[in-house]
């Protein structure tokens, strides 16, 4: 396992119940674990959702939702924030 693969298991592993990522989503979480590394506690809903559309255009290029943050819907926005907290909170644990 590499570094990047512990902290992307960091991260899933501080998701709140209701987070539902796809389970094929290692690679998605790996892309968060690089967030983490360069953003740490700063990261944002919209960091989020940048990495998700870098890992969604590989899988579903046609995607409604590859769109920059700002032209998402709130509900859309919104759900980006359980990752953006969970990258956050490994960042936290990470620093000590």
């Amino acid at each position: 396992m590499s570094y990047l693969d512990a902290d992307a298991a960091l991260i899933r592993s501080l998701l709140p119940a209701q987070a539902a990522p796809p389970d094929d989503a290692a690679g998605l979480f790996v892309l968060y674990a690089v967030l983490l590394r360069a953003k740490g506690e700063e990261v944002s809903a919209e960091d989020v959702h940048d990495a998700w559309s870098a890992w969604m255009s590989t899988r579903d290029p046609d995607h409604p939702a590859l769109v920059p943050f700002a032209d998402l819907p709130l509900s859309t926005r919104a759900a980006d924030e359980p990752y953006a907290a969970a990258i956050r909170a490994a960042a936290s644990q990470r620093r000590r």
